[in-house]
């Protein structure tokens, strides 16, 4: 039906001459039949570009839609062709050294993906999980081809703890978004009003969703305010600019190269980008948490920058299996001046290869 339609439309550019329309003769009536013959052939070929792009957007939207579909969620285009679906871990009140976390201050799982082929798609995320779920959403993973590349804490003395599963994958985009839900169905990952599982997320007054399923949650402390920094002398410090998200202030510094997992780029909306979140505290101070994407040689010298400046290592992991150069993820905390904290951070990055702000 397509191909009619077009055809009908090259036919309505070039219509069948007349014999009153041969009638013209000499360079005059050439010339403007050439012309008008070249005015039909542009107008014909802005058409078939037209059809062409909008062929090209359409399958472009066609995979994501089938990975909205899948999980249930739609997911926010990202740059580098990346399509990514967060899914903040709202459903849990998680404390550490008296600061509610909020979820977009280490709280947030997502699912990123991109277009490798025709009907196919690489996916890599990182799962919040509590204790009692990684199991249930590791065999339902595994069961469903989806590789598990790494398992870790990124915060310490945090109550309940949280651990943090990577994942990558490929295949074709419907399928592969639906084993991810199912396998978060074993999980009380909220997915808009309701769990991953069905069950309502717990909360504070609720408790968890029955009896043994979880901790409850704590209640919320002043640190649930509204925003409280300034946040351009947080970018002056650290030389690069952030946003607001969820009431965290959050700064995406990439790195000088883009890394390759099996051979694949991997874009900073991917996870090869360092991350430094800022949550307020109350009179100009700060929680701060995140992780610095770093090579072998650039490990130790971001670590004593960050102990010089008061600033905790918690964590120091891979979250890739093939990745090219090797990459090791450290991850931090500290609650204190924001200026101050700002200001450490960026010796911190002095030590690592980034792109300039």
């Amino acid at each position: 039906m397509a191909g009619t339609r077009l055809n009908s439309g090259v036919k309505a550019f070039f219509p069948r001459r007349t014999s009153r329309e041969n009638l013209g003769t000499g360079s005059e009536a050439g010339a403007e039949d050439g012309d008008e013959t070249m005015q039909r052939i542009t107008a014909t070929l802005a058409l078939l570009g037209l059809v062409t792009c909008t062929s090209a957007a359409s399958a472009a939207e066609e995979w994501q839609q089938a990975i909205a579909t899948g999980l249930g969620k739609p997911g926010t285009v990202m740059p580098g062709g990346v399509y990514r679906v967060g899914l903040p871990r709202t459903d849990l009140a998680v404390t550490l050294d008296g600061v509610r976390i909020k979820p977009a201050l280490a709280l947030g799982s997502w699912l990123a993906f991109t277009k490798t082929g025709d009907n196919e798609v690489m996916v890599m995320g990182d799962l919040v999980l509590t204790e009692d779920e990684v199991n249930p959403v590791m065999k339902r993973l595994v069961e469903g081809g989806v590789e598990i590349t790494a398992l870790h804490n990124h915060l310490l003395r945090a109550s309940p703890s949280t651990l943090y599963m990577h994942v990558s994958g490929h295949g074709e985009p419907g399928k592969l978004s639906t084993t991810l839900m199912g396998a978060l169905g074993a999980s009380r990952t909220p997915f808009g009003g309701e769990t991953a599982g069905g069950k309502p997320p717990a909360t504070a007054s609720t408790g968890p969703a029955s009896a043994g399923e979880g901790p409850v949650p704590a209640k919320p402390t002043a640190s649930d305010g509204a925003l409280d920094l300034d946040t351009g002398a947080i970018d002056r410090a650290l030389g690069h600019k952030g946003k607001v998200n969820g009431g965290v202030y959050a700064v995406s510094v990439p790195r000088s190269e883009t890394p390759k997992d099996h051979g694949m780029f991997v874009p900073e909306a991917m996870g090869s980008a360092i991350a430094i979140n800022f949550q307020p505290t109350g009179g100009g101070k700060a929680a701060i948490t995140g992780d610095f994407v770093l090579i072998a040689d650039e490990v130790n010298p971001v670590i004593k920058a960050l102990r010089t400046n008061g600033i905790e290592v918690t964590a120091l992991h891979n979250h890739m299996l093939d990745d090219e150069p090797r990459l090791f993820f450290m991850h931090f905390w500290a609650n204190d001046d924001a200026g101050k904290l700002a200001n450490g951070l960026r010796e911190a990055l002095d030590q690592v290869k980034v792109a300039k702000g």
